[in-house]
This record gives structure tokens, sequence and C-alpha cells, in this order.
């Protein structure tokens, strides 16, 4: 007997079937014509498939679509990252591309609190990032939250040293194309370029080439908007430094010049209108250019791979280099910021991701970290250049109104100049120029 669960009882039936099939011509018929439906149906179905993109091209609606979905993909990417990098850590998103992560970490079992942004202008090409002074002059200071109050921006953090007493900087800054002080001991800086809303950037020591021209004479200058160093160097001071120029030192003079004319020589201070300069030299240059009173021109000239920055703010000394730890700080004159310290630095990644950090110091909930300890922190944060920015009482991040690390007085201190990151709407800004 065979039983309707057994493997004869199947090849008995459907051999049975087969068979029946096979004698009948009508049910062949049916059976192709019901394969070549299927065949055509599946043929139309990968036709359009296959034709979908190149119909895409042709309707501007559906390349937006495509573009807008790509966007947010790119910032759940973002976001995943963050969190997967930052196992266990507080992290909020303040705005699209930009995360702030608090940690604490313990070295040597001694706490160390630490801030980190992270941003990347390819997940929100409206993010700006540049530098600002405090004021519209140099000799001026205000805390970090003021200077980002002022720009609008939705992070802020200290920038470079600072004379205390003045507030002038001690550094290479120049904002927007236009240089408002020189670098000084050859220190490194960023460069930060902005082309066709692509933002990018180049760490390097800095260096400027200053020169005063007239037709037949040309005298190199030494710095700009820095305070003297040597009683025989040359330097130009523009209406950027403040009221006043300063005083020439023994034996120099002070040479004041509006649109490339000499108006007035003088050893005292001499007031700078706007567009003036004041060009401060040993007797004997002064003389020079007095005898050559026809045109003068300053020319300033930056290094060939840096010509095309928008930006440059200079600190040090280095703490990562071509992805390794490099720590400078005797080369770059830097020996007094040694120590565990309250510390603000700055770095970016390969692909074009920008890091920001500040770390608290001088209190028993946070110890501070050496130079050393800040660049392997850098290097392990995948930054493939990163540079020291001025630390201890300055030390102060901003981030949504709040300053989130502790700073002196809940505030910071008044500084001479922050790195600051906006977020512009381009829908505004073209609403605004038609005003």
């Amino acid at each position: 007997m065979i039983n309707s669960s057994t493997s004869e009882y199947y090849r008995n039936y459907h051999g049975a079937y087969l068979c029946e099939y096979l004698k009948s011509t009508n049910k062949q018929d049916k059976c192709l014509k019901t394969i070549l439906s299927i065949f055509i149906v599946t043929l139309l179905i990968a036709s359009i498939i296959i034709a979908k993109p190149i119909f895409a091209l042709e309707n501007t609606n559906e390349i937006k679509l495509a573009n807008t979905e790509n966007s947010i993909y790119i910032q759940k990417n973002f976001e995943e990252n963050i969190k997967n990098k930052y196992p266990g850590s507080y992290i909020n998103f303040p705005t699209k591309g930009v995360a702030h992560i608090k940690q604490v970490k313990y070295i040597n079992s001694k706490p160390i609190k630490i801030n980190i942004v992270e941003l990347n202008t390819k997940v929100n090409p409206n993010l700006k990032i540049k530098p600002q002074i405090a004021s519209k002059k140099l000799n001026s200071k205000t805390t970090v939250r003021r200077i980002a109050q002022k720009e609008q921006a939705i992070i802020a953090i200290n920038g470079g040293f600072f004379k205390p007493q003045t507030g002038v900087p001690l550094g290479a800054l120049m904002i927007d194309g236009e240089v408002l002080s020189g670098p000084i001991f050859n220190r490194v800086g960023i460069a930060i370029f902005e082309k066709r809303n692509e933002t990018n950037f180049m760490m390097d020591k800095i260096s400027f080439d200053i020169k005063a021209l007239t037709k037949n004479l040309t005298i190199n200058i030494d710095n700009i908007n820095q305070p003297r160093m040597l009683s025989t160097h040359t330097l130009i001071y523009t209406s950027v430094w403040g009221d006043f120029s300063p005083i020439a030192p023994k034996y120099g003079y002070n040479m004041l010049i509006r649109n490339g004319e000499i108006l007035k020589i003088s050893a005292n201070p001499i007031k700078l209108d706007k567009n003036d300069y004041v060009i401060q030299a040993p007797k004997e240059i002064i003389s020079k250019l007095a005898k050559n009173n026809k045109k003068i021109n300053i020319e300033i000239k930056l290094q060939e791979h840096l010509k095309d920055a928008d930006h440059i703010i200079g600190a040090g000394p280095y703490l990562v280099k071509n992805s390794e730890i490099y720590v400078d700080f005797k080369e770059q004159k830097l020996h007094a910021i040694s120590g565990k310290n309250p510390r603000s630095a700055i770095g970016y990644k390969n692909d074009g991701t920008f890091i920001i950090v500040t770390i608290d110091g001088r209190e028993k909930a946070s110890v501070g970290m050496t130079l050393y300890e800040l660049a392997k922190l850098m290097k392990k944060l995948d930054c493939e250049y990163a540079m020291n920015f001025d630390g201890g009482s300055s030390s102060a991040m901003y981030v949504k109104g709040k300053i989130v690390n502790s700073a002196v007085n809940k505030e910071g201190i008044a500084v001479s100049n922050a790195l600051v990151v906006s977020e512009f709407n381009p829908n505004e800004m073209q609403l605004s120029s038609l005003n």
C-alpha cells in the first residue's frame, strides 16, 4: 500500500499528471501562452527600470530630490559615525553637520574634562569658519561669548596669543583677505580657504614678505601691527592697530603715509585715520624714503601655497603634523606654556572634518594636560594636522549660547580674538542683497 506521505506516492502522482499533460495539446498551448505573457511583462518592467535614470536627467525636480536624499543620508552617516566614535559620551548636535561631545578621561588616575566639537562643511556647506577680533581695532579685548554673539556664531573658541595689557594679537591674523597682523617667531598657523561652497584647510608655519616700494627704492618690512622686538626693525602700523601708532624707538621715526604720500614724520605717536599707515623705522631708512618722496606703496605677499587663503590665524606649537605627533614648542619659543594646563586646540582630518577641543585644568575635577598629552589626544581623534591655541585662563568654548567648559569666571577672561563657526542661510543672504 502506498501512503500519501511517502515519496513513492508523489512520484506516481506527478508522473501520471505529466503523462496526461503530454497527451493534451490544449494544455500545452495554454502553458506556452502563459509563459510568453510572463516573459513579455518581465521584459517591460526591466525596460522601465533601466530607462528611469535617463528620464530623471530631464526632470530637475527628481534630481533635487535625489540630492536631498543624499544629503539626509550624509547627515545620518555623520551622526552615526560620531556616536560610534564616542560611545558613552554626552553628545548633542547643535545644527546639521556639527557635533558637541563632552568626555571625562583619566591620565594616571587623574580626571580630565574634555569638550570636543566636530564639524564638516561637506555635510553642511552653510557652515563658515573664520577668525574674528574683539572689536574694530586690534588693541581691544572681550569675552569669547561676546565675540560669538556679535558674529551670530553657533560655535566659538578663543584664538591666538595676545598681549595681555593691550589685546594686540601676537601672531598672524588675516580675515577676509585683509592682513591684520603678522607672524612672530615663524610660528604655525591655519589657513582657511573658501571656494565654491567648499572649505579647505592648510596648516603651516606662516611668513609674510612685506615691502615698501617707491620708484627707485625697495625697503624690506619686518612685520605689520606687531609690538617692536628690536630697535633695528622696520614695522608698519595700519589704522586697525588703534587710533595712534606707537612711539618711535630711540634713533627712529614714524612716517605717516596717506594715499601713497608722506604727510608727517615724527618720533611721537601719530594719529591714524582710516586707510592711513605709519612706517616706523631707524632714522636712516626714514631718510631714504623721504628722499624718494614720489609714491610709496606697500606690498604684502604670502607663501605661494597660502596666497589664495581667505583667513589665517596663528598660534602654536604644532601638535600633529602629517598624522604624526609633532610638538615643536622649543623651536617656536613657547617654553612658558609647558606643564599641565587648561588647553585649546584645533585640527582637521583627511575627510575635511574640522575639530575643536578644550581641556579643563587647574581644578580638582580636571587637572589639565601637557602639550604632549594634548597631541596624543588630537592624534587619537584622527587629526591629520593639529595645533595649540592660547590656553590657560584664556581657554573657552562657546556652543549655541553657552560657554561649555569650566572657564574662569564661568565666562573666560577677555581675549583678543576667537575662531568662530557661523551658519548662513543662502536664501536669506540672497534676499538681503536685494534690499
